[in-house]
Parts: structure tokens; sequence; C-alpha cells
């Protein structure tokens, strides 16, 4: 599949006259416990030729393939690309984006090209804001934990779409930092011991051995652990600084040196 994604990615270039700086794999790949029919959601970012920018209108900043997006050659039904064009990727990292750093971050590379990516990771200690990290992954867990609370019976990867946003905040409130992708590094730093790591243990088999859309019955020691974590992080984030310095002539010439450097 790597080479059909290379392949994919290369036609992209062609088709749409872009040229991708970085692609990745994003989603249950990348955090570590995909399951045997997992998709393969590949997230790049691309940049235009200088004359795409020289526009008095604003054109999309997004490539959907092939959801939205079609291509000259076929691409494999489990494949899904979503690219962000780099003044759309610049904006939102500019305000901590989270799942833009989660590309970054990615455990999965599968192309790389020109400074620009190395430029940002050397950058995100200046516009990673841990308060809009922990508001993101608090929001991800409430809204999933409220879901799995109305239903007796709970598929699988439900218990994952709680616990890697709620660890992935507890995580940034430890160490002031982005947190790590995979599930297993943030289990190991947040939860190395106990009865709750023992159930999602047993969880990450029962996935990663094709059981994604069985049921399983509600774990109601689950809920106490997550109900304290959420009300804990919910006070802690309300006292924390939000201010960062503004990195936007920074990621001006980044932009612009790209341009250069890509494209002459």
């Amino acid at each position: 599949m790597r080479n059909h994604i290379l392949t994919v990615l290369k036609q992209i270039e062609k088709d749409y006259e872009i040229s991708i700086l970085y692609a990745c794999e994003s989603g249950s790949r990348a955090w570590g416990f995909p399951s045997t029919d997992s998709d393969y959601d590949v997230r790049f970012i691309y940049v235009h030729k200088k004359e795409w920018y020289l526009s008095i209108d604003q054109r999309r900043d997004v490539l959907e393939v092939p959801k939205h997006d079609k291509l000259s050659i076929h691409v494999d039904k489990l494949l899904d690309l979503n690219g962000w064009e780099l003044t759309k990727a610049l904006r939102l990292f500019r305000k901590s984006n989270p799942p833009l750093l989660e590309w970054l971050h990615s455990s999965i590379v599968y192309y790389q090209t020109s400074t620009a990516i190395k430029r940002m990771n050397e950058l995100e200690s200046q516009v990673f804001s841990p308060v809009s990290g922990i508001h993101h992954y608090l929001k991800m867990a409430k809204g999933n934990y409220r879901d799995y609370l109305n239903r007796e019976e709970v598929k699988i990867k439900r218990y994952f779409n709680i616990f890697r946003p709620l660890l992935a905040a507890k995580w940034i409130e430890k160490h002031g930092v982005f947190p790590p992708i995979k599930f297993t590094e943030l289990l190991e730093d947040i939860l190395p011991t106990g009865a709750i790591r023992d159930i999602l243990d047993d969880i990450i088999k029962r996935k990663m051995a094709g059981e994604v859309l069985d049921h399983t019955p509600r774990t109601q020691m689950i809920n106490p652990y997550v109900e304290a974590e959420i009300e804990h992080l919910e006070q802690y984030v309300q006292e924390i600084s939000a201010d960062k310095p503004n990195p936007t002539e920074l990621l001006n010439q980044l932009f612009r040196d790209t341009l250069d450097e890509v494209w002459g």
C-alpha cells in the first residue's frame, strides 16, 4: 500500500499542478492500533505555483481525493486523502490547531520535501498553546463520553475515542507540550498501571484482532475515572495563561521562502 500511496501522491501533484511538501498517516494507523480493515487516512500539505497566489479571488485551499477531487488513476478503496494548502496550514499552525499538529507529529510519514515542515517543527514551541490543546481534546473526550453513557453496549472503538483525547489533555497538563500520537506512549506515561489500564490493554488487543465493530457491555468502572478527570481538567484549563508571541511574520517568511525553494 505504501507504494500505491506514493504513486497517488505523485499523480495528485501532476493532475493539480501542485507540490506536496509533506504527507503522513492520520487516525488509527498513526495511533498504533489499526484493525485488520482500517482505512489509510493520508493527510498532506501542499503548495501551488506562485501565480496561483496572485489573484484577487480567494480560492479553494483543500484537496479531498477521491471523495470530492478526482484523479486520473485508480485510487484504492481503503485510501482516503485530504490535503491543506500551505497558507491554510500556516494559519492553523499559528492558532495551534491540534489536528494539524497531529499531522506534524504523525508516527507514519510517507513523504517530506523542502525545509518548510522542518521549520514548522522548530517553531512549534513558539506557537503551541496548552489552553487550545486541552480545550480541543476535552471537547472531544466529553462528546464521546456523553455518547458512551447513552448506550448499554459500546463499540470497542468508542473507548479509544474517549481515552485518546482524555490522555492527550492530561499529557499537556503534565508536560506542557503537544502529546505523542501513539496511544501506547500516552498510556505508559499517564496510566502505567491500574484497573483502567488493564481494561484498555484488553480493548487494544481486541481491536487489533479485528473486533472494531463488536459491542461490549459498558464498563461502569470507567465512569468515575473519566468524570473526575474531565472535571479536574476543566478547572485546570481555566487557571493557565494563553499568552503567546505573534509568529505571523515568521510564518510569512516561511511561506515566501518555501515558494522560492520549491518553484524557484
